[in-house]
């Protein structure tokens, strides 16, 4: 297994603050990352290397991949399951999965648990 790493951008967003008025706060941006997980996905599926593929993401970047996955899978004859699992209720404004997976809502303490396993955080 092969790990990159990819440094964060740092931006400053501008959002209100709980009275309403402006605050501006730095977020960091990760950039090439959903690229970088899409061509190690699409290369496994290719070399028959996954049944199986768990997004922990909302992104909807990834339907691109889940729409190509299902083309290699085709393509090959097989079977190739796509999700995408998420945090919920997260408080974000679209409760679902990235289209063209299943999605798995999951409780928030085992989504976090997963980012820390993983490295990210």
């Amino acid at each position: 297994m092969q790990v990159y790493s990819r440094p964060l951008r740092c931006r400053r967003r501008s959002a209100p603050d709980e009275l309403g008025r402006p605050r501006v706060t730095v977020v960091g941006e990760e950039k090439g990352s959903d690229v970088r997980i899409s061509l190690d996905v699409i290369q496994m599926a290719i070399d028959c290397e996954l049944d199986v593929a768990l997004l922990l993401s909302q992104d909807q970047d990834f339907v691109e991949l889940a729409r190509d996955v299902r083309s290699v899978a085709r393509r090959q004859g097989r079977w190739i399951k796509m999700a995408s699992a998420y945090p919920a209720p997260s408080g974000a404004t679209a409760e679902r999965g990235v289209d063209m997976t299943d999605w798995i809502p999951i409780d928030r303490a085992t989504y976090e648990a997963c980012l820390v396993r993983s490295g990210r955080r």
